[in-house]
């Protein structure tokens, strides 16, 4: 395997007027292409915030990532944006789903807004509908579906630029526990049939236990292993 994320010495503060919170404070962290990575923590230690910056999403107030060999924030923010839709694809424990469009016509949204044109945004979601099993429910409306549909529909509109990357923030946070083992066989079919990288941050101990590796945020830092 060839390593797709570095990241180095990350620090993140954030200040208010009556004080400084420090949430990540120099931590490392690299992951192979094909790798599922699982990130486990208590609420509130910053496991949402390292995802964001991983994603570019949020700059730290120090450190370096590095994606498929690109300084993310060596980047002015118009190519980190660009960088960050067509490289990244992003998994929120809320699925975020346009109510007013179909399933597919929001797994092809980020297509469509890196600059795809129509036909191919087309072709590229129907193919992930198709991946994720939900073929048969294409046209239907968010409020039609299912939370575990929901959620998959989510997985495909993270995947339809081909990331190289997919940074999952609680996936399964919502759902039942039969959606949310539906919703993990996805994840490792998807990573077994094209060698997708997650790195997924999740209370699911389940899920933890069943990644490549398993790291836990604490006091600003990884951790291999679930750590008491």
């Amino acid at each position: 395997m060839s390593e797709v994320l570095r990241a180095v010495g990350l620090s993140k503060t954030f200040r208010s007027s009556t004080e400084e919170i420090r949430v990540l404070r120099g931590l490392d962290l690299s992951v192979e292409r094909g790798e599922i990575v699982a990130v486990v923590g208590a609420s509130g230690v910053g496991k949402s915030t390292l995802l964001h910056i991983l994603g570019g999403l949020e700059r730290p107030t120090s450190g370096t990532v590095m994606l498929d060999s690109v300084d993310l924030f060596a980047q002015q923010d118009r190519e980190l944006a660009r960088i960050r839709s067509l490289s990244v694809g992003f998994v929120f424990q809320f699925h975020h789903l346009l109510r007013e469009f179909s399933a597919l016509e929001n797994v092809m949204m980020p297509a469509l807004i890196a600059g795809a044109d129509r036909a191919a945004a087309s072709q590229a979601a129907a193919a992930l509908m198709r991946e994720v099993g939900l073929w048969e429910r294409r046209t239907h409306r968010p409020v039609k579906l299912s939370g575990g549909e929901q959620q998959r529909v989510a997985v495909a509109r993270a995947l339809v630029n081909d990331p190289d990357i997919v940074l999952a923030d609680e996936p399964s946070g919502n759902l039942d526990r039969a959606h949310s083992q539906a919703l993990h066989n996805l994840i490792w079919q998807l990573r077994d049939r094209k060698g997708q990288t997650f790195v997924i941050a999740t209370h699911d101990l389940e899920l933890a236990e069943r990644a490549d590796r398993t790291l836990t945020l604490a006091d600003g830092r990884l951790r291999e292993g679930i750590v008491a």
